[in-house]
């Protein structure tokens, strides 16, 4: 997946933390990994424009599945 940080921000790659992912690339292709998704989730890097979202995350499914109520028993 290719990412950027967001903007004012560096964040360090995986495994090298002397090498930054910063806000004025066109994107950086990284593996999709837990690193790089805690990130993306907390604000610190965004998807590069033109890179499709990952959809059917289990968080997404969860928040937009309904829950059964067990009204009618």
């Amino acid at each position: 997946m290719k990412v950027k940080a967001a903007p004012g921000l560096k964040c360090p790659m995986e495994g090298r933390p002397r090498s930054y992912i910063t806000d004025d690339s066109e994107g950086v292709d990284v593996p999709d990994t837990a690193y790089y998704r805690r990130m993306i989730a907390d604000g610190s890097l965004e998807e590069a424009a033109g890179q499709p979202k990952a959809s059917g995350s289990a968080q997404e499914t969860a928040a937009t599945t309904p829950k059964d109520k067990g009204g009618d028993r």
